[in-house]
C-alpha cells in the first residue's frame, strides 16, 4: 500500500483516538502542563513523557479487547467478576462530580475572556455551556463528535506548533533577580507532581471511554476496521496528545519560568494569562484568534468528556439492570442531562475554584490508576482474547512497569498526606 493511500486509510478511520485527543487536551495541557513549565522549567518534561509511555498499555488495551471482542471494556469487567464493574462504577461517580466540573469551569472562563463578560459569573457561564452541549450531544451523538473534531485538533496542532516555534526562536524571558529555583520533591512539588501526572495524557479510566467510542464507530462504518487499523489510529491520537503536551510546557517554560509569576486559580484570570503567554510571543494583535483556539480546544474537551461519562454511566447501568429497559432506550439523554444538572450544581457550590475541583479530579485519577491498569490486562490477557492477539511480552512488561511505579508513586504519597 502506497504512503497516500495508508494516508487516506488513516483518516478515514480516525474517531476514537481523535475523540480520545481532544479528551486529553483539555485541564492536563492547557492547564498543567503550561503551569508545569512555568514553576518548574525544562525538567517537567521527563514526568510529561515518563507518564505517557508508562500509561499506553492501559489505553491500548481499551482498542485491542473492543476491535476483537465486539465488547466493551465494561463488558470486559463484568466477565472478569462483579467486583471490578462496581469498582469501575465506583471511579465513574466520583468523576461525574469532578472531572466535567473542573473542564467546564476551565471553559467558562475562557469564554469570559473571549466576549469581556466582566459582569457575569462562571456559574452563569456554565450553566450556559451546559445547555448547549447537551442540545449537540443529544441532536449530533457520535457522528457530529467525529466530524468536528477532525477540523479542530488539525487547526489547534498547526497553531501550537507555529506558537511553539515562535517562542523558542524569541528565546526564554530573563530570571528575575530574586528568582529561587524551585524544589520538585517537597510537599507541594509532590502535590503538582500527582496532578500532573494523574491527568496526563487523561485519567485512566478513560481507557473505558475508548472502548465505547470504538463501538459506535463500529455502528457507523460500513466496514469494522482490522485490529492493526483500530491500533494505528489510536497511536495516531495517542502520540499528537504527547507531542502538544510537550508544546504547551515549553511555551510555559519559555514565557514564565524565572518571572516568579504566579498563575491563578481563578478560572477568569488564570484564562487570561494563558491567551497572553501566546501573544507576548505572537503579538496583540493574534489575542483574539489565540482566544477562539485555546476556547475551542477546551469546549471540544468537555463535548468529548460529557458524552463518555453519559456513555459509560448508561453501559454500567445496563450492565448492572439488564432488566431495565428505559436504560437502553433513553439512557444516553437522561444521562447527558442529569451530567449537566449534577455538574452544574458542584460549580456552584465549589464557587468556581478550579484549584480545587482540579485536585480532587486528578487524586482520583492518580491513586486509581495502577489499580484499573491492572484490570484492563486482566481483559486482554484472558481467555475471550485469542493468543495471536494479545499483548506481546514487550507491552505486558511495559504494563507491569506502569502499574509498579504508580503504585509505588501513590502509596508514597498518601504516606506523605497523612503522615
Amino acid at each position: 500500500m502506497s504512503i497516500v493511500a495508508s494516508i487516506q486509510k488513516l483518516i478515514k478511520n480516525l474517531g476514537p483516538g481523535l475523540l480520545f485527543a481532544s479528551t486529553a487536551i483539555g485541564t492536563s495541557h492547557l492547564v498543567l502542563s503550561t503551569k508545569a513549565g512555568a514553576q518548574y522549567g525544562w525538567i517537567m518534561i521527563f514526568p510529561i513523557i515518563l507518564a505517557n509511555i508508562l500509561k499506553y498499555p492501559f489505553f491500548e488495551f481499551g482498542v485491542r479487547y473492543t476491535n476483537i471482542t465486539n465488547k466493551t471494556l465494561i463488558e470486559g469487567y463484568l466477565n472478569r467478576g462483579k467486583a471490578y464493574l462496581i469498582f469501575y462504577a465506583i471511579i465513574t461517580l466520583f468523576s461525574t462530580f469532578t472531572i466535567l466540573a473542573a473542564l467546564y469551569v476551565v471553559t467558562s472562563g475562557l469564554l469570559i475572556n473571549l466576549f469581556q463578560l466582566t459582569n457575569t459569573s462562571v456559574s452563569v457561564v456554565a450553566g450556559g455551556l451546559f445547555i448547549l452541549i447537551c442540545l449537540l450531544l443529544i441532536i449530533g451523538r457520535y457522528k457530529f463528535l467525529e466530524i468536528s473534531l477532525k477540523y479542530v485538533i488539525s487547526i489547534l496542532f498547526l497553531a501550537l506548533l507555529v506558537t511553539t516555534i515562535l517562542v523558542i526562536a524569541n528565546g526564554k524571558v530573563p530570571e528575575a533577580e530574586n528568582f529561587e529555583t524551585p524544589v520538585i520533591f517537597n510537599e507541594v512539588g509532590i502535590l503538582f507532581l500527582i496532578g500532573l501526572m494523574g491527568w496526563m495524557p487523561t485519567a485512566v479510566e478513560a481507557s473505558g471511554w475508548i472502548s465505547l467510542w470504538s463501538i459506535e464507530k463500529f455502528k457507523n462504518s460500513k466496514q469494522k476496521p482490522t485490529l492493526k487499523e483500530a491500533l494505528q489510529e489510536f497511536k495516531f491520537g495517542y502520540f499528537t496528545t504527547a507531542i502538544l503536551a510537550i508544546f504547551f510546557m515549553i511555551i510555559g517554560w519559555f514565557t514564565l519560568y524565572g518571572t516568579n509569576t504566579e498563575l491563578s486559580n481563578s478560572a477568569v484570570v488564570f484564562a487570561d494569562q494563558l491567551v497572553q503567554l501566546f501573544t507576548v510571543n505572537i503579538g496583540s494583535w493574534a489575542y483574539i484568534l489565540i482566544a477562539i483556539a485555546a476556547f475551542a480546544t477546551m469546549f471540544s474537551t468537555c463535548i468529548t468528556a460529557h458524552d463518555a461519562l453519559s456513555r459509560v454511566s448508561v453501559d454500567i447501568l445496563s450492565l448492572l439492570f439488564p432488566k431495565k429497559e428505559v436504560i437502553k432506550n433513553k439512557g444516553f439523554t437522561i444521562g447527558v442531562l442529569l451530567l449537566a444538572v449534577i455538574n452544574f450544581m458542584v460549580i456552584s457550590i465549589f464557587s468556581a475554584n478550579m484549584g480545587i475541583l482540579v485536585a480532587l479530579a486528578t487524586f482520583v485519577s492518580f491513586v486509581m490508576a495502577p489499580i484499573i491498569g491492572y484490570m484492563n490486562l486482566k481483559n486482554v490477557m484472558s481467555r475471550e482474547i485469542p493468543v495471536n492477539d494479545r499483548p506481546n511480552r514487550n507491552l505486558q512488561l511495559l504494563t507491569y512497569l506502569g502499574i509498579i511505579f504508580l503504585a509505588l508513586f501513590s502509596i508514597y504519597y498518601c504516606w506523605m498526606l497523612f503522615f
